[in-house]
């Protein structure tokens, strides 16, 4: 059959178009594995980022995204002021890229010891430049009731004093510095994704806000403003939403009994039934204090890995106590 001069410029021009299409269609869809390769590295690829404690694994996470793989030092369960890293958690730091520092106590040993493992990781402490609370206030070892202390509870309450609050991850506002500060050093060493970087800090900023504003809508009834814990941790948290937390130990040291019976008197008459605690800790002044007051004890764990779910349960169980 012999085909038309139409016909073939008809059959030329489909061709064409197709091709085209077809082109169009290759580039799109490398485009889309190209976006992909940057959202998402396979594991060896990933930067290696080591931190000291598990809620700055979801602060790196939250702005690192799928191109970071993070180690943490302290692990789920163990106490951060005491924990000492295992030989094969030294081992890992050998491929991080950087260490990030949060200022809590084991570091002042161990980051020597970390340097040591790989001499080339940068150090870099999420928490230079905030102005840090001490740990404790007067309510710890003050004159409640009119009581003068000795000489040796006024130097230890001045000892206390002098000791800077670490947990600067509990309160929204001093996370923001914290993220920045994380942001600004991942695009350093990884400067090709700065972009990527950029944008996952502005989102995790706005969850920041997010979650600061609910917290202030949980606590917004709440009768009193007073809470008692066993380990200070809630320093800034209870800063920054208008609260007091009164603990029943500091640096590893309990209140006496005598301070124990005062505070003991001082949560029946201002109706106090809930003593928090972290999961870490057991103790028998934790109990006796629970058991006298007629109430119980509530586990808040200041060392949770999902920050933003732990600090909205945090709040509930406090503001629950508080109503």
């Amino acid at each position: 059959m012999e085909i038309s001069t139409d016909m073939l410029l008809k059959l030329l021009l489909v061709a064409i178009l197709l091709n085209i299409a077809g082109c169009g269609e290759a580039k799109q869809n490398n485009t889309a594995i190209e976006t992909t390769e940057v959202q998402a590295k396979n594991p060896q690829e990933k930067l290696q980022v080591t931190v000291s404690i598990l809620p700055q694994k979801y602060f790196v996470e939250k702005i690192g995204g799928d191109l970071v793989s993070v180690n943490v030092m302290v692990e789920a369960g163990a106490v951060a002021e005491t924990y000492e890293p295992k030989p094969q958690q030294l081992a890992q730091l050998a491929s991080s890229r950087v260490y990030f520092a949060i200022g809590v106590p084991f570091e002042e040993t161990w980051l020597k010891k970390i340097t040591a493992a790989n001499s080339n990781i940068p150090i870099i402490n999420t928490g230079e430049g905030i102005e840090k609370i001490p740990l404790v206030g007067q309510s710890h070892h003050g004159h409640e009731n009119g009581h003068e202390p000795t000489h040796k509870q006024e130097n230890q309450h001045e000892k206390h004093k002098q000791i800077p609050d670490p947990h600067i991850w509990l309160s929204p506002r001093l996370v923001k510095i914290q993220a920045e500060r994380i942001y600004e050093t991942l695009s350093k060493v990884d400067q090709k994704n700065e972009h990527y970087y950029r944008k996952n800090l502005e989102n995790f900023k706005k969850e920041i806000e997010n979650i600061d504003k609910r917290i202030r809508e949980i606590l917004a009834d709440i009768k009193r403003r007073k809470y008692i814990v066993y380990h200070p941790a809630w320093g800034y948290f209870a800063r920054d939403y208008n609260l007091q937390q009164i603990p029943l130990e500091v640096e590893g040291q309990e209140v006496s009994s005598v301070q124990l019976a005062k505070l003991i008197n001082q949560a029946k008459q201002e109706g106090i039934r809930h003593v928090f605690a972290p999961p870490q800790f057991n103790s028998k002044t934790l109990e006796i204090f629970a058991r006298e007051i007629g109430g119980q004890v509530v586990i808040i764990d200041d060392l949770a890995e999902n920050w933003a779910e732990n600090l909205l349960i945090t709040a509930e169980k406090l503001a629950q106590s508080m109503r």
